[in-house]
């Protein structure tokens, strides 16, 4: 079916290869689940990650890299395709029927399987239509929350690494750090932590056992990541292709915690991302510029030598890697909109190098994700949150009923807990993000410019409610055939 918006027009330059077979890098992209920065070399000392802390020792961390949206589903489509949720379509949880809108947009496998490179997936994809991403190899195809087998990841990338001469993209994707937080898993980590070893992450603003126990089982999940992508190196170094492959390791989005995931928090948007190129990016760098994982794909297609992709609103970050001044982005974007049924309420954010501006496009309603995530995952908060300090129990009643806009000063406030967006020495700076947010939802075609389109989205939301369960065989999704008539 034909869908309109300038946003889809793109031209999609043929995959003519702009360098000669023998320079083009293979490409590891290792991906891991439901996690922050929450590392050794991001500055966490409780964590342990040496492997990670190496990789990050010979390449290149980014400080200030951020997801588009603190969703599973949402975040992978979005660095597969390089482009936004509300441009790509995938809004949602795949498993909940949430889609790209159309099955022959451009992506990241789709481009290098036409350049020559073999292509690999090992974990779950997790985007929908998967007929988009044409794969020549896939193994453990579920998200093996139960953390089955875990020896397999490396095994099946070192069988496929070695298959062939031509080169390769392999994407890994680790179960770690999905809830349920396992803290040991075949013997990994070998000393797990536990809960008086560890303080709740700052963002909370809370500080409860449970919390200290949910924290210490969280980084126990970061441990074991690290000693299995310790085990994916190790396969790369053996198979001898290793100084000629590209290594990316980015979080889908933060932690499944309070203030993270299915939030537009820094501790949902923001992650880690390490990227290592032997011989062609500068070692031992770490980059503060504004960095977003729709970059991965003009950095991947550019490293490849493959041609661009007209119309992506990334950029390539090989300039940054190489370890160049360029002139690079003020502002980030991002978005929300849902995970599942349970939590409809869309979102959409601007930052700068210090300042944070959310929209809340449906101010003054309860949002659903707050109880969702108390409920589900957290006894007896409401009580600890209802002692808290004044500024903390004010960020948790604005997560729970949002205003229409939340400005943080994120150098004085980094945690988010004091909104300003009603403070007078603020308007400019206020005035400034609105202007710019505004801009941007124009410039990529938001189709929730259009309120009928947010009140027909939400319609189809309820539908699917009964007596507050959520049901996906109730639910019925036709956002791709109206949000760009």
């Amino acid at each position: 079916m034909r869908r309109r918006g300038t946003y889809l027009r793109w031209l999609f330059l043929s995959s003519a290869l702009l360098v000669s077979a023998a320079d083009r890098p293979n490409i590891l992209l290792i991906v891991s689940e439901d996690n922050g920065p929450e590392l050794g070399c991001y500055g966490e000392p409780t964590v342990q990650t040496p492997v990670l802390d190496r990789l990050a020792a010979q390449g290149v961390r980014f400080d200030r890299a951020y997801v588009p949206q603190a969703g599973c589903s949402q975040s992978r489509a979005a660095f597969l395709t390089g482009l936004y949720p509300h441009q790509n379509g995938q809004i949602g949880l795949a498993t909940w029927k949430f889609r790209m809108y159309r099955a022959d947009t451009p992506n990241m496998v789709r481009s290098l399987k036409q350049a020559g490179y073999r292509t690999g997936l090992i974990g779950k994809l997790h985007v929908n239509p998967e007929s988009a991403f044409p794969f020549d190899f896939k193994a453990i195809r579920s998200a093996n929350f139960n953390r089955k087998k875990i020896d397999d990841y490396a095994r099946q990338a070192g069988s496929f690494i070695g298959a062939g001469d031509a080169p390769f993209f392999l994407s890994v994707n680790y179960p770690d750090a999905h809830r349920p937080f396992l803290a040991q898993v075949a013997g990994l980590p070998a000393q797990p932590l536990s809960a008086k070893e560890v303080k709740p992450l700052k963002y909370f603003g809370l500080d409860t056992p449970e919390l200290r126990q949910q924290t210490a089982d969280y980084y126990n999940c970061m441990q074991r990541l690290d000693q299995l992508v310790g085990e994916l190196l190790t396969q790369l170094k053996r198979s001898g292709k290793a100084d000629n492959t590209l290594v990316i390791y980015l979080g889908d989005h933060g932690a499944d915690l309070l203030r993270g995931k299915r939030t537009s928090y820094e501790g949902g948007l923001r992650i880690p991302m390490i990227i290592r190129w032997p011989g062609k990016v500068k070692p031992a760098q770490v980059r503060e510029e504004l960095v977003s994982t729709i970059d991965l794909l003009p950095t991947v297609l550019e490293a490849a030598g493959v041609a661009a992709i007209k119309t992506l609103p990334g950029r390539s970050l090989l300039p940054l890697l190489r370890g160049e001044g360029a002139r690079w982005r003020s502002y980030l974007f991002a978005e929300y909109h849902l995970h599942s049924a349970h939590n409809f309420y869309p979102q959409r954010s601007v930052c700068t190098r210090r300042f944070k501006l959310i929209q809340n496009l449906m101010p003054g309603v309860v949002n659903p994700g707050y109880d969702f995530t108390l409920d589900r995952f957290f006894a007896g908060l409401a009580k600890t949150i209802a002692m808290a300090p004044e500024a903390v129990r004010g960020a948790y009643e604005a997560m729970r009923r949002p205003p229409a806009f939340e400005l943080y000063d994120l150098d004085a406030d980094p945690y988010e807990f004091t909104n300003l967006a009603e403070r007078p020495e603020q308007a400019a700076v206020l005035a400034s993000l609105k202007r710019e947010l505004a801009d941007w939802r124009r410039q990529t075609g938001d189709p929730l410019l259009k309120p009928a389109n947010l009140a027909r989205l939400k319609a189809e939301i309820d539908a699917c409610i009964e007596q507050g369960q959520a049901s996906k065989g109730r639910l019925s999704l036709n956002y791709p055939e109206y949000f760009f008539d």
